[in-house]
């Protein structure tokens, strides 16, 4: 617009009138209109549980006629005391997602052609109803298959207790792997099926072997809250953090130390670190000569001599040989062992890789004395519900638990589900196929190593029926889609602990009445066991999921421990009061509790009850074991060597070294770490902070690997492994190891919405089907790719 010299002086008049008029012309011009006021709304906060991770954070979602505006902490919730992460503010989004599945639905079409016809409730359930009657009435109840994923407590209770009165041994965690915890490692030294804890905030000093404590931690926003005490919370103390990765993550940034070290050779870091404790003599002598067995070399009842961990480590993993393989100097390996050894509580901790790679971790912790100590490895106890009644189970129920499970998941060394297995033996029909597949909470086609296995198990499979309140990649296989609640829509309990090793019970409860014909699915699973009849009709007794909460929480109550939640001040208080043998609840009544409960947001127990040594060591020694004496009784075990019992590492080359010279690393970030919230556009904005990356999925290379290779930042590439090949856009990062290539997780939906289908690429297309002989988990270091432009 251009401006003559009268076109200025009407502005300056017209200025100079408002000005005269006191800005009374400026507030006529913008009041609005008295026909559009709007009236104030009816506001309300709800207290509840965030469902965006595993993380359990409680939040309080503002509601103002109804309508959910605003999600924010909750700052009675002991995990996260008020904070929130990104992923928790998204959560509206997911509750408002414009592609919800807004009703059952049938298909109509071919599977994966994404034809849909709606039907109501009634016809739904009556068809699930009549399927599993089939089933039982030829006698193959058994051949019911639940394929569950990212849940906890009394709803994966319900999901066994279904399955148990039904007669079916299948029931198939599907968790993802890396969001797990070291359990193998755990299970090797105490014997103990569950997942460890580690008190970061109270420790001095943590060796970190790839776990990414400030990226995609399975509880971030507590792990985030006990870097900052584990820093800067003591007064005169600084903790010190050294993560040793093969890349420069957002947690090696903020580590006091960063140890670029080859992918899948963290196991046998450890062990040089060890090597160096027991050379020195900086191991923890009271704890390693009394909680502790096969550290020296031993004798077993029958005579038979054995390999001691002390000899072993000693004479297989010096320095020189660590550094071989590692890359890692020797005088870095010397002197992390003689820091770790010094600045006490220390603390070591891994991810969940090979069995041997992770007990190798955990026999750090126990040189050092750190089982079962503030800044250590804890094990919490679980929350006290009140137990189930016995299921009271038909002869059909009976003959079909007895079977074998479809992934063998009871018939390895390691009692674990193995949904690998349960894909390949799907396709193959050993032991038996599955008839009908419920899949809830989980998205295999996605969210698991070499999809492509999955696919054709579905492929198999006669009957599928999905829970999803989304159209993922797996449910557009489903032959029938009953959409659950979202989080905000749904009663549902959420036990987790903190790292001080304490029990927390968050609750979930509805925030607005649903928005559309969706239902929760405990309450569907519950109806579907009255329809079924008989038995199985008894085994549930509840007239809904709330009844079933009401009912476990009636254990809490009469446990006579900890409190609902309230302010800091009150968790030293409780403490204060249980350890003199004192309980002096919020709460008299069980009506009282269940108000407070709601109100507040949860219960927890403040009090970690230290050296209940029974509770942690199951071992044949009830100690922590150097040597895996557990897995000498196994039968197809008994021939192997004493060093296989003992914390080794497992030398694997990479697929095809000559023509895939660089080694695949997949990591995830906090906002899509899950692969569950694409469909967040928010989430998608902020997908890769470090790089200021989004909407598309980028390949991380070191700048001179670059630079031989012609590729300039921000160029279109591939990435091509034996199995598989996916474009992304190249990023020259200088935190890139010069062999290694990463890709993040999250991206590359075949399915799931407008902002989640076809944007980026899954990185899980290059990886193959090799399995660990004793998890049956997928191993995944070992994969060699190359890279060319597109």
């Amino acid at each position: 617009m251009k401006f003559n010299r009268r076109d200025f002086l009407k502005m300056g008049g017209g200025a100079g009138i408002a000005i005269a008029l006191g800005g009374g012309l400026w507030n006529w011009t913008q009041s609005p209109s008295p026909l559009k006021t709007n009236p104030p709304g009816v506001e309300r906060w709800v207290p509840t549980v965030c469902g965006q991770c595993m993380g359990g954070c409680g939040i309080l979602v503002r509601v103002i006629d109804g309508w959910a505006t605003n999600i924010t902490g909750n700052p009675l919730h002991p995990v996260n005391r008020g904070t929130l992460c990104p992923k928790g503010i998204a959560g509206l989004q997911g509750l408002y997602d414009p592609d919800r599945i807004r009703s059952p639905l049938k298909r109509v079409g071919k599977r994966g052609e994404g034809r849909w016809q709606p039907i109501v409730w009634e016809e739904a359930l009556q068809r699930v109803t009549d399927l599993l009657k089939d089933l039982r009435k030829n006698a193959e109840p058994h051949r019911l298959v639940v394929l569950g994923g990212r849940y906890r407590g009394l709803m994966r209770l319900l999901w066994e207790r279904f399955m148990e009165a039904y007669g079916s041994p299948n029931y198939i965690d599907n968790q993802f792997r890396w969001e797990g915890m070291p359990m193998e490692g755990l299970f090797l030294t105490q014997a103990l099926h569950q997942s460890p804890i580690y008190d970061f905030e109270n420790a001095q000093y943590i060796l970190s072997f790839g776990v990414p404590l400030l990226d995609s931690y399975w509880f971030p926003i507590h792990a985030l809250k006990a870097f900052g005490h584990f820093r800067r919370g003591r007064v005169g103390q600084r903790g010190r953090l050294v993560q040793i990765e093969c890349r420069l993550s957002i947690t090696g940034i903020k580590a006091d130390e960063w140890i670029p070290i080859r992918p899948g050779t963290e196991g046998l870091l450890a062990l040089g670190i060890a090597h160096m404790l027991i050379k020195e003599g900086l191991y923890h002598k009271e704890f390693v000569s009394q909680k502790s067995f096969g550290f020296e070399s031993w004798i077993d009842p029958e005579g038979k001599p054995h390999l001691g961990f002390k000899e072993f480590v000693l004479s297989e993993f010096p320095p020189r040989r660590v550094f071989e393989k590692t890359g890692v100097p020797v005088e870095t390996i010397i002197r992390l062992a003689r820091e770790f050894a010094e600045n006490q509580p220390s603390l070591a901790i891994g991810y969940r890789d090979r069995p041997f790679h992770q007990m190798a971790v955990a026999a750090l912790n126990g040189l050092v004395g750190g089982i079962d100590r503030p800044g250590g490895l804890l094990i919490p106890k679980s929350i006290p519900f009140q137990p189930f009644p016995p299921v009271i189970k038909d002869r059909l129920a009976q003959k079909g638990r007895e079977m074998e499970r479809i992934d063998e998941g009871l018939s390895k060394v390691f009692q674990i589900d193995r949904p690998y297995l349960f894909a390949k033996n799907s396709v193959s029909g050993s032991p038996y196929r599955p008839e009908v597949l419920f899949l809830y909470y989980t998205n295999p086609l996605f969210s698991n190593p070499h999809p492509e296995i999955f696919r054709k198990a579905l492929d198999q499979i006669p009957y599928i029926v999905s829970f999803s309140p989304y159209m993922d990649d797996s449910t557009q296989y489903a032959d029938l889609v009953l959409p659950d609640h979202t989080p905000l829509e749904r009663w549902q309990d959420d036990p987790m602990f903190l790292n001080s090793g304490v029990p927390v019970l968050g609750i979930r409860q509805p925030s607005i009445a649903p928005l559309y014909q969706t239902r929760a699915t405990g309450d569907v699973l519950i109806t579907i066991a009255k329809k079924l009849g008989n038995e199985i009709q008894k085994a549930f007794p509840w007239k809904d999921f709330e009844d079933l909460l009401l009912y476990g929480l009636r254990g809490i109550f009469d446990s006579r421990r900890g409190d609902v939640f309230g302010l800091e001040f009150d968790e030293s208080w409780i403490r204060i009061l249980q350890r003199g043998g004192w309980w002096d609840p919020s709460y008299k009544s069980f009506e009282e509790f269940w108000r407070l409960l709601k109100e507040r947001g949860g219960w927890w127990d403040p009090l970690y009850d230290f050296g209940e040594w029974e509770r942690l060591f199951k071992t044949p020694s009830k100690k922590f074991e150097f040597f895996a004496r557990g897995l000498k009784k196994v039968l197809s075990l008994k021939e192997k060597e004493d060093s296989f019992f003992l914390p080794h590492w497992e030398d694997k080359k990479k697929e095809g070294e000559k023509d895939y010279p660089f080694q695949l690393h997949i990591f995830k970030t906090m906002s899509l770490g899950g692969g569950r919230n694409a469909n967040q556009p928010w989430l998608q904005e902020i997908a890769g902070p470090h790089l200021f990356e989004r909407w598309t999925t980028w390949i991380e290379i070191n700048p001179k690997t670059a630079m031989e290779l012609g590729i300039t930042d921000g160029d279109w590439i591939w990435i091509e492994s034996p199995f598989g090949k996916i474009k992304g856009k190249a990023r020259l990062y200088k935190g890139a190891m010069p062999q290694v290539v990463s890709i993040p997780f999250g991206l590359g939906h075949r399915s799931g919405g407008r902002w989640a289908e076809r944007i980026g690429e899954n990185p899980y297309h290059l990886l193959g089907l090799e399995l660990d002989p004793l998890t049956g988990q997928p191993l995944q270091e070992s994969i060699g790719v190359k890279i060319y432009k597109a």
